[in-house]
Protein backbone atom coordinates (compact mmCIF):
# COMPACT_ATOMS: atom_id res chain seq x y z
CA UNK A 1 0.00 0.00 0.00
CA UNK A 2 1.37 3.52 -0.72
CA UNK A 3 1.98 6.25 2.39
CA UNK A 4 -1.18 8.29 3.33
CA UNK A 5 -1.75 11.25 1.60
CA UNK A 6 -3.59 14.27 2.50
CA UNK A 7 -5.84 16.29 0.74
CA UNK A 8 -6.90 19.73 0.83
CA UNK A 9 -10.63 20.59 -0.36
CA UNK A 10 -13.10 22.95 -1.37
CA UNK A 11 -16.70 22.63 -1.82
CA UNK A 12 -20.62 25.21 -2.21
CA UNK A 13 -22.36 23.08 0.39
CA UNK A 14 -25.74 24.08 -1.21
CA UNK A 15 -24.65 21.01 -3.58
CA UNK A 16 -24.57 18.58 -0.80
CA UNK A 17 -26.11 17.12 2.06
CA UNK A 18 -23.33 17.99 4.68
CA UNK A 19 -19.97 16.26 4.77
CA UNK A 20 -21.00 12.83 5.87
CA UNK A 21 -22.54 9.95 4.00
CA UNK A 22 -26.22 9.55 4.00
CA UNK A 23 -28.24 7.23 3.45
CA UNK A 24 -30.72 9.35 0.53
CA UNK A 25 -29.06 12.13 0.07
CA UNK A 26 -25.32 13.27 -2.18
CA UNK A 27 -22.75 14.13 0.48
CA UNK A 28 -19.35 15.64 0.11
CA UNK A 29 -17.75 12.27 1.74
CA UNK A 30 -19.74 9.72 -0.86
CA UNK A 31 -18.73 11.92 -4.07
CA UNK A 32 -14.93 12.25 -2.86
CA UNK A 33 -14.58 8.70 -1.84
CA UNK A 34 -16.70 7.87 -5.23
CA UNK A 35 -13.69 10.13 -6.94
CA UNK A 36 -10.89 8.33 -4.92
CA UNK A 37 -12.01 5.11 -5.76
CA UNK A 38 -12.30 5.25 -9.27
CA UNK A 39 -8.56 7.01 -9.49
CA UNK A 40 -7.44 4.19 -7.46
CA UNK A 41 -9.76 1.12 -8.88
CA UNK A 42 -10.11 0.05 -5.35
CA UNK A 43 -12.24 1.36 -2.76
CA UNK A 44 -10.80 3.91 -0.64
CA UNK A 45 -11.91 5.82 2.81
CA UNK A 46 -11.58 9.30 3.39
CA UNK A 47 -11.73 10.53 6.77
CA UNK A 48 -12.06 14.57 7.36
CA UNK A 49 -11.27 17.28 9.82
CA UNK A 50 -14.69 17.85 10.58
CA UNK A 51 -18.12 17.49 9.89
CA UNK A 52 -20.20 19.91 7.91
CA UNK A 53 -24.12 20.21 7.56
CA UNK A 54 -26.15 20.33 4.80
CA UNK A 55 -25.73 24.19 3.15
CA UNK A 56 -22.41 24.49 5.09
CA UNK A 57 -19.82 25.96 2.65
CA UNK A 58 -15.92 24.25 2.64
CA UNK A 59 -12.91 26.71 2.20
CA UNK A 60 -10.09 24.75 3.52
CA UNK A 61 -11.21 21.04 4.71
CA UNK A 62 -8.44 18.50 5.06
CA UNK A 63 -8.77 14.82 4.20
CA UNK A 64 -6.80 11.68 4.74
CA UNK A 65 -6.60 8.44 2.86
CA UNK A 66 -4.53 5.69 2.62
CA UNK A 67 -4.64 4.96 -1.27
CA UNK A 68 -4.17 1.66 -2.02
CA UNK A 69 -2.08 2.18 -5.32
CA UNK A 70 1.13 4.39 -5.82
CA UNK A 71 -0.23 7.38 -7.67
CA UNK A 72 1.89 10.96 -8.03
CA UNK A 73 0.67 14.16 -6.50
CA UNK A 74 -0.76 15.09 -9.52
CA UNK A 75 -3.00 12.43 -9.86
CA UNK A 76 -4.92 12.59 -6.88
CA UNK A 77 -6.10 16.47 -7.55
CA UNK A 78 -6.69 15.89 -11.39
CA UNK A 79 -8.07 12.55 -11.78
CA UNK A 80 -10.06 13.23 -8.55
CA UNK A 81 -11.26 16.49 -9.93
CA UNK A 82 -12.04 14.92 -13.32
CA UNK A 83 -14.74 12.52 -11.39
CA UNK A 84 -15.81 14.94 -8.58
CA UNK A 85 -19.32 16.53 -9.49
CA UNK A 86 -19.59 20.44 -9.92
CA UNK A 87 -19.58 22.17 -6.56
CA UNK A 88 -16.17 20.36 -5.26
CA UNK A 89 -12.81 20.33 -6.16
CA UNK A 90 -9.24 18.98 -4.68
CA UNK A 91 -7.20 22.13 -4.38
CA UNK A 92 -3.62 20.15 -3.30
CA UNK A 93 -2.64 16.59 -2.26
CA UNK A 94 0.22 16.00 -0.51
CA UNK A 95 2.10 13.00 1.45
CA UNK A 96 1.92 12.75 4.85
CA UNK A 97 3.03 10.60 7.69
CA UNK A 98 1.74 7.39 8.61
CA UNK A 99 0.73 8.46 11.93
CA UNK A 100 -1.30 11.97 10.35
CA UNK A 101 -4.89 12.04 11.45
CA UNK A 102 -6.66 14.70 9.63
CA UNK A 103 -9.31 15.03 12.38
CA UNK A 104 -7.58 14.15 15.53
CA UNK A 105 -3.53 15.83 14.99
CA UNK A 106 -5.44 19.60 14.09
CA UNK A 107 -4.43 22.14 16.58
CA UNK A 108 -7.32 24.52 15.84
CA UNK A 109 -10.24 24.99 13.42
CA UNK A 110 -11.26 28.50 11.84
CA UNK A 111 -14.57 29.01 11.02
CA UNK A 112 -16.00 32.14 8.84
CA UNK A 113 -19.73 33.64 8.58
CA UNK A 114 -20.99 35.69 6.54
CA UNK A 115 -23.97 38.13 7.02
CA UNK A 116 -25.76 40.02 4.18
CA UNK A 117 -27.35 43.20 5.99
CA UNK A 118 -29.76 44.81 3.35
CA UNK A 119 -33.46 45.35 2.66
CA UNK A 120 -33.38 43.57 -0.73
CA UNK A 121 -32.27 39.91 -0.96
CA UNK A 122 -29.44 38.47 -1.88
CA UNK A 123 -29.42 37.78 -6.05
CA UNK A 124 -25.78 36.55 -7.06
CA UNK A 125 -24.86 35.60 -3.64
CA UNK A 126 -27.91 33.50 -3.07
CA UNK A 127 -27.20 30.09 -0.92
CA UNK A 128 -23.41 31.75 -0.24
CA UNK A 129 -24.54 34.60 2.77
CA UNK A 130 -27.57 34.47 5.29
CA UNK A 131 -29.34 37.80 4.59
CA UNK A 132 -30.85 39.96 7.60
CA UNK A 133 -32.78 42.60 6.58
CA UNK A 134 -32.13 44.77 9.41
CA UNK A 135 -28.90 46.98 9.57
CA UNK A 136 -26.22 44.79 11.92
CA UNK A 137 -23.96 47.20 14.37
CA UNK A 138 -20.97 46.14 13.09
CA UNK A 139 -19.10 47.29 16.69
CA UNK A 140 -21.52 46.21 19.20
CA UNK A 141 -21.03 42.56 17.53
CA UNK A 142 -17.32 42.92 17.91
CA UNK A 143 -17.94 43.78 21.55
CA UNK A 144 -20.30 41.24 22.30
CA UNK A 145 -17.97 38.75 20.81
CA UNK A 146 -14.99 39.34 23.37
CA UNK A 147 -17.51 37.54 25.69
CA UNK A 148 -16.92 34.12 23.57
CA UNK A 149 -13.08 34.18 23.78
CA UNK A 150 -11.15 32.00 25.82
CA UNK A 151 -11.48 28.79 27.41
CA UNK A 152 -15.51 28.64 28.60
CA UNK A 153 -18.44 26.27 28.75
CA UNK A 154 -19.90 26.80 25.59
CA UNK A 155 -23.32 24.60 27.38
CA UNK A 156 -25.70 27.72 26.17
CA UNK A 157 -24.06 27.62 22.71
CA UNK A 158 -24.19 23.90 22.16
CA UNK A 159 -27.20 22.23 20.12
CA UNK A 160 -29.39 19.69 20.90
CA UNK A 161 -27.67 16.15 19.60
CA UNK A 162 -24.43 17.44 20.70
CA UNK A 163 -22.74 14.24 21.40
CA UNK A 164 -19.21 16.39 22.58
CA UNK A 165 -18.19 14.53 26.12
CA UNK A 166 -17.86 17.56 27.61
CA UNK A 167 -18.88 21.99 26.41
CA UNK A 168 -15.60 22.92 27.31
CA UNK A 169 -13.77 24.45 24.77
CA UNK A 170 -11.22 27.48 23.94
CA UNK A 171 -11.91 30.28 21.16
CA UNK A 172 -8.80 31.58 20.54
CA UNK A 173 -10.15 34.76 18.15
CA UNK A 174 -13.49 35.66 17.48
CA UNK A 175 -13.42 38.89 14.81
CA UNK A 176 -16.30 41.02 13.60
CA UNK A 177 -15.54 42.50 10.81
CA UNK A 178 -17.82 45.10 7.90
CA UNK A 179 -17.36 45.14 4.64
CA UNK A 180 -19.83 47.36 3.02
CA UNK A 181 -23.13 45.63 3.26
CA UNK A 182 -21.39 42.13 4.59
CA UNK A 183 -21.15 41.71 7.68
CA UNK A 184 -18.32 38.51 8.11
CA UNK A 185 -17.48 36.61 11.83
CA UNK A 186 -14.19 34.74 12.27
CA UNK A 187 -13.73 32.13 14.93
CA UNK A 188 -10.61 30.19 15.93
CA UNK A 189 -11.31 27.46 18.54
CA UNK A 190 -9.32 24.31 19.61
CA UNK A 191 -12.80 22.39 18.75
CA UNK A 192 -16.19 23.19 18.14
CA UNK A 193 -19.41 21.69 19.61
CA UNK A 194 -22.30 21.06 17.19
CA UNK A 195 -23.82 24.35 15.88
CA UNK A 196 -21.77 26.37 17.94
CA UNK A 197 -20.60 28.97 15.56
CA UNK A 198 -24.08 29.11 14.02
CA UNK A 199 -25.86 29.72 17.55
CA UNK A 200 -22.98 32.40 18.16
CA UNK A 201 -23.44 34.11 15.30
CA UNK A 202 -27.13 33.97 15.58
CA UNK A 203 -26.81 35.44 19.32
CA UNK A 204 -24.23 38.04 17.83
CA UNK A 205 -26.81 38.59 15.33
CA UNK A 206 -29.43 39.86 17.79
CA UNK A 207 -26.93 42.36 19.27
CA UNK A 208 -26.31 43.96 15.87
CA UNK A 209 -30.20 44.25 15.65
CA UNK A 210 -30.35 46.49 18.98
CA UNK A 211 -32.36 43.50 20.74
CA UNK A 212 -29.77 42.80 22.97
CA UNK A 213 -26.63 44.47 24.15
CA UNK A 214 -23.12 43.32 23.80
CA UNK A 215 -23.24 42.16 27.68
CA UNK A 216 -25.94 39.97 26.87
CA UNK A 217 -23.78 37.42 25.56
CA UNK A 218 -21.84 36.73 28.54
CA UNK A 219 -24.93 36.55 30.56
CA UNK A 220 -26.01 33.86 28.12
CA UNK A 221 -22.21 32.58 28.58
CA UNK A 222 -22.87 32.18 32.07
CA UNK A 223 -26.44 30.74 32.35
CA UNK A 224 -25.10 27.67 30.21
CA UNK A 225 -28.90 27.65 29.51
CA UNK A 226 -29.08 26.92 25.42
CA UNK A 227 -32.82 28.96 25.57
CA UNK A 228 -31.55 32.22 26.74
CA UNK A 229 -28.95 32.18 23.21
CA UNK A 230 -30.32 33.82 19.99
CA UNK A 231 -31.35 31.23 17.58
CA UNK A 232 -29.39 29.36 14.92
CA UNK A 233 -28.22 31.18 12.47
CA UNK A 234 -28.82 29.44 8.93
CA UNK A 235 -26.43 27.29 7.26
CA UNK A 236 -25.37 28.94 4.23
CA UNK A 237 -23.72 31.48 5.33
CA UNK A 238 -21.13 29.65 7.47
CA UNK A 239 -17.83 28.58 5.73
CA UNK A 240 -15.48 25.55 6.93
CA UNK A 241 -12.45 28.42 6.17
CA UNK A 242 -9.27 26.58 7.74
CA UNK A 243 -7.56 23.50 9.83
CA UNK A 244 -4.65 24.22 11.47
CA UNK A 245 -1.75 21.86 12.24
CA UNK A 246 1.83 21.79 13.40
CA UNK A 247 4.01 21.53 11.16
CA UNK A 248 5.90 18.77 11.94
CA UNK A 249 2.91 16.62 10.03
CA UNK A 250 3.44 18.59 6.39
CA UNK A 251 -0.51 18.85 6.47
CA UNK A 252 -1.39 21.14 3.39
CA UNK A 253 -1.61 24.45 4.28
CA UNK A 254 -4.51 26.68 5.33
CA UNK A 255 -5.59 28.22 1.92
CA UNK A 256 -4.67 32.38 1.73
CA UNK A 257 -8.11 33.19 -0.25
CA UNK A 258 -11.34 33.36 0.78
CA UNK A 259 -15.25 35.82 -0.20
CA UNK A 260 -14.18 39.47 0.68
CA UNK A 261 -10.46 39.32 1.28
CA UNK A 262 -10.67 37.21 4.41
CA UNK A 263 -7.37 35.49 4.75
CA UNK A 264 -8.31 32.05 6.34
CA UNK A 265 -4.25 31.08 6.78
CA UNK A 266 -3.33 34.11 8.76
CA UNK A 267 -6.63 34.29 11.17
Amino acid sequence: MAGRMALLLEFDGSRFHGWQRQTNAMSVQEALETALSRVADAPVRAVAAGRTDAGVHGLGMVVHFDPPVERPAEAWIRGVNAHLPQGAAVVEAVPVAAGFDARRKARARTYLYRLLARPGRPGLEQGRVTWVRGPLDAEAMAEGGRWLQGRRDFSAFRAAGCQAAHPVREVQRLAVRALGEEIQVAVRADAFLYNMVRIMVGSLVEVGLGRQNPAWIGEVLTSGDRERAGPTARPEGLYFAAVHYPPEWGAPAPPTRGPGGFDPAGF
